[in-house]
């Protein structure tokens, strides 16, 4: 194996390793976001309006998330 090929493989290991962890912070962040503003009380199950809640709050986390990074990439 060449040297240049083991690099490239290593770069895209990298990259497939920031792009994991970038999608764990994101995911990290929903959560924490949803959370906060749909349980006010965890108890042994969620209720209702809680679940809901938390349903739409990731609809329009994701969709505000895929608005921005297609405003960026149009703009590249």
């Amino acid at each position: 194996m060449s040297e240049a090929n083991s690099n490239s493989e290593f770069q895209t290991f990298i990259e497939q390793e920031n792009q994991k962890a970038a999608i764990q912070a994101a995911i990290s962040k929903l959560t924490e976001t949803c959370w906060d503003k749909c349980v006010g009380k965890p108890g042994s199950k969620l209720d209702r309006a809680e679940s809901e809640c938390i349903a739409n709050c990731a609809e329009r986390f994701l969709d505000s998330s895929s608005f921005i990074m297609q405003r960026l990439m149009k703009k590249q």
